[in-house]
């Protein structure tokens, strides 16, 4: 079970249309910071080569959808990002609540919604082998920012 949990032919889970869309209308994204040029969701985004690890998300409303195989990275990105003044991170990630990342960056520091039933990524008829959820993190009230 662990190896379909955890494996991925892919890091580019391209996130459904109506999932961002129904996002956004709430939280009006400025930002997507781990796209492609093919399924970039924001008019600004970062690739794989502009490296959104090391830019700065500050004062921009951002939307990640990261690759898996590095998300520890990213949650501690996102949350340190968030720290900056108007600034708002989501990402949507596996549900993976025994994770040091977890119980780190986000477990009390953000605001968490699980994702009712599996998600289909993209164009996929099949869904994700795992469960997801949003992970919010609302600018500097972020606990011990």
């Amino acid at each position: 079970m662990n190896k379909v949990m955890f494996s991925s032919n892919s890091d580019e889970w391209a996130t459904p249309d109506a999932v961002f869309e129904t996002l956004d209308k709430e939280f009006n994204f400025t930002l997507d910071a781990c796209a492609t040029q093919e399924n970039h969701k924001c008019e600004k985004f970062y690739t794989k080569k502009d490296d959104g690890l090391r830019k700065n998300w500050g004062g921009q409303r951002v939307f990640c959808n990261p690759p898996y195989s590095e998300i520890s990275k990213w949650v501690e990105k996102a949350y340190r990002e968030a720290c900056q003044d108007n600034t708002l991170v989501v990402l949507l990630i596996p549900s993976r609540t025994d994770t040091k990342y977890f119980h780190d960056f986000i477990y009390q520091r953000s605001e968490i919604r699980f994702v009712k039933g599996r998600l289909k990524f993209g164009d996929s008829k099949n869904s994700a082998p795992f469960p997801s959820m949003l992970v919010i993190f609302r600018g500097p009230k972020v606990k011990e920012c």
